[in-house]
This record gives C-alpha cells, structure tokens and sequence, in this order.
C-alpha cells in the first residue's frame, strides 16, 4: 500500500487514457526476457473471456478479481476465474464495465467501472524500459499496480498458478512464502510467494517455457495471502473479500488439485471518503520476478561458461534484489515515463500518431528477447530468436532490431555484439565469414566448430559490418540515450562496498556518460573498432569476393528459400564493405580505408547494371530474373550510415524532413560529412514510386514471390522513401495492426491481402520489431543530418507506374535477348 504515491500514480495513468488508437490483437503485461513473457491475449475482447498467456499462445494462470461487499458481488478482472465460482447464496458473479485498454512503452492500463457505483479500477501493468539504467533493465522482474477510487469499499485478488514455473503441466512444483520486515535495506515490508519446480532442468526448455529458475509475486506485508486448491481459494475470496493467511504445504504437481498462489487486499475507500467528502483514491503493488542462475551457457573465449544474471553482481541473495525492486518502484516509474514520453514525441514528429503506437507496442517486445550477463565492468546481452527456431544470438536477427538500440540507447547494441565478437575473436569459429549464431537453441551457445551453422554467408558479414559502423559513428558522435540521466531524489543508492566504484554504474544505478568516465565517445569508438578489426577484415575480405555476384544461398528471409545472385542480398554486401572503408579510418588504416572505398564504388557502379530492370523502374529480385521485383530495404543502410548526405552540406535538425524545430539534435558538435553520395538519388526515388505502386491493403510485399511482407523490412524502406509514400505504407500497416486475425504478440510476418493472417511460418514475439524504429534511428544518425539527404524526394510526388507493363517489358525485352543470342 502506498497512498502517498497516489497523484504520481495518478499521472502516470492518466497520461495514458487517449494515448492508443491501435487495436492490436495482443498487449503485453509483463515482459522481461524470454521467459518471463506474459500477454493479455485476445485483447480486443473483455480481460475475463480468456487466460492470460505466455509468448508461444499456451495459457498460463493468472485471476485477479474485485469484490463489493456490499452487494456481495465479485466481478472478474483479468483471466478466466468465473470458471471456478459456482453458483452460491453466499455471492454473486458479475461482470465489470471494461473501458478499454491503452498502452505506451513500458505499461499496459486495463481499466473498469463497477456498474451502478463510483468505483474505478485500474490494472497498470509496467514493465519499465530503463534506457539509462543498464542495471535497472537487467532487473528480471515488472510491476503491476491496482488501483482504485470511488465511495463503496471494494477487495482485489491477484493469483499465479505453477505454469508460470514450469512449461510442463505433469511436473511437481515446490512453494514458499517469505516475509521481510522494515529496515535500511528494506524500506517497504512485503510478502513473496516464490514457486520453482521440485527437480529443475538446467538450461533447459519445454516447448519454449524454462525448466528451471523460480517464479516470486510480492506485495505489500498488509496484504493477506492463502494458497491452496484453486477452486477453494478462488471462492474462500468470492464468499468473504478476504483470505485466511495459510500456507497449504503439500507440494504437487501443477494441475493436481491445482495449487494457486494468492494475495488479497481490502481497500476502505467508504470512510476515507466520507472524512475527506471526496472520492477516495487508494492503490496497491505487486511485483513479478523469474530468478535464474545462470540464465545461458556461453562458449567464450576461456571456454563454456555458465553465465550469470548481471543483477547476481549487485546483490547477495535473490530476496535483496526483490526488495530493492519492490522499493525502487517510483524510480522505475520516473524513468519508464521519461523514455515512454521521449519515443511518443520523435514518434509522432517522425511519422504519426499510428508510429507512436506502433513503437510503443514493439519496444517491450524486442526486449522480451533479451537476458542480461556479465558484470557491472563489462555487462553482455544475451538473445533468443523467439518462436521461428530459438537460436542463439542470430546475427540477422539482431540486424533487423538493431534500430531500437541505436535508437534507445547505442551501448546495449555494443553489448549484444560483444559475445559474437568474443566467441569468434577466440578461433572457436572456423569459417572465414561471420557465423550465423551462437548456438542452435537458446540458452545454450555451443557455438558451431564444425562450422556448419545455417549458411548466410553475406547476409552475417554485411550485417556485422554495418551494425559495426553504426555503432561506431553513434559512439563517436557521442550519440548517448537522449533521456533523463539522473535519478530522481527518491532513487535507491545501491548498497555496494565504501570503497567500491563501478567504472560504468554511478551509486544509484544510473550509467556513466563517457565525460563520467574520463574519455570521449570518439576514443570509444577507435578502441571498440581496433580490438576486433581482424574480424572485420575477414569480414570484409569475403564480401569482396562474394557479394557482387553473390552464389546460391539464404538470406536473412531464409523461408523464402535459396536464391543465387539476390539483387538486395549483394547491395548489403556492398555497402558492408563501404562500412569497412570507415571502420579503417576510424583506427588509422588510411590505406586500406582507401582500398575498400574503391572497391566499394566499383561494385555499386556494376551492381546497378546487373540489379535494375532495364526501364529503370525497380530493382529485381535477382539479377537473372527478369519480371521480378524486391523491396531494396538494405539500402536503409546506405542513408543510415552516412552515406547520403550532399558534399559538403551543414545542417542541423531544425530542417530535418520529419523533425519538429523544438527537437534538437543529440551532438551539436556532430562533423559535417564530406562525402558525395554513395548509392544515387535515382535508385532511392525509383524504389519510392516503385512501393507506392505496389502497395496492398496491409502494406508493401517482400518481392514478387508472394503477397506476404515483413514488418522490419517494412520500417527500413519505407524510411528512406518520400514523406508521402512513407506515410502511405504506415498508414497500410496500422490498419493491418487492426484487423489482423493474427493471435499472437506482433508477428513480423503477415499476408497483405485477405485477413492479414500468418502465412506460415508462424512467427511472433520476435525481436526483430526492433526494426519498427528504423525512422527514428535514421533521424537520430549522423549528428541529425541524416534525413537531409532524402530531402529531394519530397520535391515531387510518387511517379505513376504501370506495374504489370513494367515487368512484362522487362521479360520480353529478355527473351529478345535470347534470341539474338
């Protein structure tokens, strides 16, 4: 209970009543990393017409119920709990007044009205993005906050069953609950209900649910708790508001006699009301955590390692952290609403109302992927390829959802390089192009010294070495998360040695800016590119063999199968080696900088030739097939990296094409770029009028093979094309949100046509919504300049195209080839 945070809890919330338009098919409630993923399914429906779920669909047991005592009436709030309470003299079953949801970042408010009271209840799920506060973000654990205002008292339940423990409904659970009492270390009691299955399986999964860890839901110590037989329970709160404070201590298996573990709390909003003549206004919080230790294992360069949680090196013993957690709720809530409120603003300056919501609704889900390691000195982010086949720390997963990072804060992106790099810097690796992943299932990264992981090999090489220079050209332009960098006054001090100081953590768990640590973001940037520049020359050496003319192989869209000489698969590779061009000036290669610079404007002069339809309407899907089309998304690249920007142009972010002037740019102190451009201003203009063309009811296809498209990709083309075209495309994808019958958290893959539903494979959750930030990232690239070099493609409207003339001339024009031949 904490009344004295009503009006900030109040604002926090409210902030949020008219901040969706969206109706998304999913919301996520509590979010954390691969297996602490909790969803609000079927969320254009009523909260109580169905379980809550994990990621993959399965359900899992989660009630929260109101009850009135003086009409004896409860009234489900969130899952299925009506199921349980049969017909009795002793209450009634009712239903609330749903009001709706809405969402920005990092909360979810489900809100109701009692029908034929004042009363209000609001569920506000949070689970808080902490852009500047590694430490914070690695905290494996989400809030949610009932609260409640009105004249008539009203008690709230909130129950967990096992299958959050445990994917595997016959195995056996094992339970606790552990008080804390008030104390420096301990500023709010609290109980903790903690659940983990009675034989773990490290490192281990079913069906996507981990096999070992534990499960803890905390609350305020006033609360009162009861576990048991979830029918029993369920109705022991229908019949008297209350529970009995007991602890039935016969472990079992998930679902014999279904173990349920449950708070209550009572809120006396009558009298409060009556003594101040105003609605009373109450609220209380729970907290959500899913411990594990070690959360992967990691073949690094000392060798396999179980890896710890980062969160382990701040803290003792696991119920430090939760209390810490627990107590830390205003900060997160102040930190959460910054970034929240940050994203909303460039969102909307950067495309509209429908991209705020759609980079809200992604943002939680890339980092449901993640799981943070390592320690405070050098943190690594761990990641799943979630649902299309659960590898370990995919490269051309990471691609796509690298614009979130760039976008959020650039040093995690450095983080979830860094074991790819480590790993292969080690020789562990054979081959002589980058590495697909880390290991066949998370949470295991074996690695492959066999070699033999899936082959992608210029996809990997091109990625690394544009997320390289990304990275590079963020830190050097000293591009840090442009979000609140201090604590507020009520934060927390970490409770670390007198005489230890965290080279990268202040004592309040917010991040040091480089200024804290002594240097610059350009000495970063030489240092982190030398230290792994043999890998980037191996890199780029395949490309320079490779990518112009690129064999039969996969790509990033491997569903689409085996392809030789992909146009948009050989410009990645291209501009991958023009990315190597500047790594070698960052570290002082001047010569070799030089050499891939003109090997670089040497394949992007014959690329055009081999890559374009002769018309000059679209590029082809391959160079060889005539009366195919693709989208040219790799050219996000191109724009993103600097490569685009006109000689000698200054500018700042005042002119941007999206930005408004209020907006300033992260570095003011950002060098001008020199540079002519790299990829012509004919090829960027020709696929924008190409996509306008092309669009269907739920957005721009992948290429001509089908009708299905990818979101991610999307996102990257639609952000270096006209203001309008982009706007066409966002607007086609907000109502695909809408109306798709997809029933899962936000799938990346989707039909444009029919229903919008899944084409099979059947992707969701995934990361690579990542790629959804793509137009903030490029906003935020080269000191704000670099939308400046798209300027000239609002200069006209769309060119109309004849699409079906246009490939048919491209066919027939090849056939009269052939024949002359």
């Amino acid at each position: 209970m904490r009344l004295c945070l009503w009006p900030a809890l109040a604002a926090l919330v409210l902030a949020l009543v008219d901040a969706s338009t969206l109706t998304p098919p999913v919301l996520p409630l509590i979010v954390r990393n691969p297996y602490l993923s909790i969803w609000f399914a079927h969320a254009r429906e009523a909260p109580w017409e169905n379980w809550p779920m994990f990621w993959t669909g399965s359900t899992v047991g989660f009630a929260i119920m109101a009850a009135v005592p003086d009409t004896k009436t409860v009234y489900p709030l969130l899952g299925r709990s009506h199921d349980f309470l049969r017909h009795s003299s002793s209450y009634n079953v009712s239903f609330p007044q749903y009001d709706g949801a809405t969402f920005d970042a990092s909360t979810t408010n489900l809100t109701y009205a009692i029908p034929g009271s004042d009363v209000r209840i609001i569920l506000s799920f949070l689970s808080p993005i902490t852009p500047t506060s590694t430490f914070r973000q690695s905290l494996p654990a989400g809030y949610l906050t009932c609260i409640v205002e009105g004249s008539t008292d009203v008690s709230l339940y909130v129950d967990i069953n096992g299958e959050w423990a445990s994917g595997n409904r016959d195995n056996k659970i094992e339970w606790g609950l552990v008080r804390t009492k008030k104390s420096d270390s301990a500023k709010t009691p609290i109980k903790t209900w903690s659940i983990a299955r009675r034989h773990e399986q490290l490192l281990t999964e079913f069906f996507d649910h981990a096999e070992w860890g534990t499960i803890h839901i905390s609350a305020p110590a006033d609360v009162e708790h009861q576990s048991g037989e979830s029918n029993y329970i369920r109705r022991q709160f229908a019949e008297h508001g209350s529970l009995k404070n007991k602890v039935d201590d016969s472990y079992r298996g998930i679902f014999e006699d279904e173990p349920v573990f449950a708070f209550s709390k009572t809120f006396k909003l009558s009298a409060a009301s009556n003594n101040s003549h105003e609605v009373a206004k109450d609220s209380a919080i729970f907290t959500f955590a899913l411990t594990q230790d070690p959360v992967v294992q990691f073949a690094s360069a000392r060798g396999l390692t179980l890896m710890r949680p980062l969160w382990a090196s701040y803290f003792f013993t696991t119920q430090e952290m939760l209390q810490y957690h627990y107590d830390d709720y205003d900060t997160a809530v102040y930190l959460a609403r910054n970034y929240s409120e940050q994203l909303a603003k460039d969102a909307y300056a950067s495309g509209s109302q429908d991209y705020q919501d759609i980079a809200a609704l992604s943002a939680r889900q890339v980092l449901g992927a993640t799981q943070f390691s390592g320690t405070p000195e050098s943190p690594i982010i761990f990641l799943k390829e979630i649902s299309s086949n659960g590898n370990f720390q995919t490269v051309d997963v990471i691609f796509p959802a690298f614009p979130f990072f760039l976008y959020t804060n650039p040093q995690w992106l450095a983080y979830l390089l860094e074991p790819l790099l480590e790993h292969q810097l080690s020789g562990q690796y054979p081959n002589d192009y980058s590495m697909h992943d880390l290991g066949t299932h998370f949470p295991n990264a074996t690695g492959h010294g066999d070699g033999n992981d899936e082959y992608m090999p210029v996809e990997e090489c091109g990625d690394m070495l544009i997320m390289g220079l990304a990275l590079v050209n963020a830190l050097k332009d000293n591009t840090q998360p442009a979000f609140v960098r201090t604590a507020p006054q009520q934060a927390l001090p970490l409770s670390l040695e007198p005489t230890k100081r965290l080279p990268l953590v202040n004592s309040y768990g917010m991040d040091r800016t480089w200024e804290d640590m002594g240097t610059t973001g350009e000495k970063a940037a030489a240092k982190w590119a030398k230290r792994s520049y043999k890998l980037w020359k191996l890199w780029t050496g395949y490309l320079v063999r490779e990518s112009l003319i690129p064999a039969n192989q996969l790509c990033t869209d491997d569903f689409a199968g085996w392809l030789a000489n992909q146009t948009n698969l050989a410009l990645k590779g291209i501009i991958g080696i023009k990315a190597m061009s500047e790594i070698a000036s960052v570290v002082g290669e001047e010569a070799e900088s030089k050499w891939y610079s003109d090997v670089a404007d040497e394949y992007i002069d014959k690329w055009q030739g081999f890559g374009l339809s002769r018309d000059k309407t679209h590029a082809k899907l391959a160079y060889t097939w005539y009366g195919s089309w693709t989208t040219l998304y790799n050219i996000f690249a191109d724009a993103l990296l600097c490569f685009h920007l006109p000689a000698g142009k200054s500018s700042s972010l005042e002119s941007s094409r999206f930005w408004d002037s209020d907006q300033l740019p992260l570095s003011a102190e950002a060098k001008s770029s020199t540079k002519s451009t790299f990829i012509p201003d004919a090829i960027y203009k020709m696929q924008s009028d190409w996509y306008h063309a092309v669009l269907q009811r739920y957005g721009l296809p992948l290429d001509s093979r089908h009708l299905y498209t990818k979101s991610d990709w999307e996102f990257f083309a639609a952000a270096v094309t006209s203001k309008e075209v982009r706007t066409e495309i966002l607007q086609h994808v907000a109502t695909w949100v809408n109306e798709t019958v997809t029933d899962r958290p936000l799938t990346d893959l989707y039909e444009t046509e029919g229903e919008g539903g899944f084409p099979g494979p059947d992707f969701m959750a995934r990361p690579v919504v990542g790629g959804h930030f793509a137009f903030l990232a490029l906003e935020r690239a080269c000191g704000g300049k670099a939308s400046e070099g798209l300027k000239f493609l609002d200069e006209a409207g769309p060119a109309e195209v004849d699409v079906e003339e246009a490939l048919m001339a491209d066919m027939v024009e090849n056939q009269v080839e052939m024949g002359e031949l």
